[in-house]
């Protein structure tokens, strides 16, 4: 179904497709817990698309997330973005879930075993839990963490904007990730050809009538 949607689309964009998707990774994640400012929010986005990372993951205790549509540049319709909000304790449930799909939880905040960010191993897939802007992370989110991990810091501030973390964080880790031949950070051809075909959908006018056209030639 790709071709027939990349019938649709320009040159240009079906090329873009075809390089992005090739440093879009789900080896690294993000995980929000309890993120308010929409500008922040945004800003999380926005380095998340521009760092190849696929999927933000949202957990939505007190506060609902909402980023700000004129700081994230439309980097939302590139990012899968899946919400924790159904349950009594959301980020229990966020972190069993990622722990499912193999992923190590790593909080990012100062603890007493804690390791800086060049020193986190990235073998694993790894989720990197950020909390929220004014007391950070949870003790459910302390307490159900593998592992912790700290941003160099050398002023008298003790953090760092919510948004500046995980854009430090995320160029840290990417950035080894693609020097390390040895960890397979990209995503199997089978993910690259589905992202690419929901891109496709994003860009198609009237792209659910275009699907359902497909659908009923495929089923002749």
């Amino acid at each position: 179904m790709l071709s027939q949607f990349y019938e649709h689309i320009s040159e240009n964009k079906k090329e873009l497709f075809e390089s992005i998707v090739l440093d879009r990774t789900r080896h690294v994640t993000v995980v929000l817990e309890n993120l308010f400012q929409p500008h922040n929010a945004a800003a999380v986005v926005r380095s998340c698309d521009c760092f190849g990372i696929q999927d933000l993951h949202v957990i939505e205790n007190e506060n609902i997330y909402e980023p700000n549509k004129e700081i994230d540049m439309g980097s939302s319709k590139w990012v899968d973005t899946i919400k924790y909000n159904s349950e009594e304790e959301n980020t229990a449930a966020a972190i069993e879930d990622l722990k499912s799909k193999g992923y190590q939880i790593i909080a990012t905040t100062p603890h007493t075993n804690d390791c800086s960010i060049e020193e986190l191993d990235l073998s694993k897939p790894t989720a990197l839990l950020f909390g929220t802007e004014s007391t950070g992370l949870t003790k459910t989110a302390l307490d159900n963490s593998d592992g912790y991990v700290r941003l160099p810091m050398y002023g008298f501030t003790e953090s760092y904007n919510i948004s500046v973390s995980v854009a430090l964080a995320l160029f840290s880790v990417t950035q080894r990730l693609r020097e390390d031949e040895s960890i397979n950070w990209q995503m199997s051809k089978e993910e690259q050809t589905a992202l690419k075909l929901e891109w496709a959908k994003k860009v198609v006018k009237r792209s659910d009538l275009v699907e359902k056209i497909l659908n009923e030639r495929f089923d002749q």
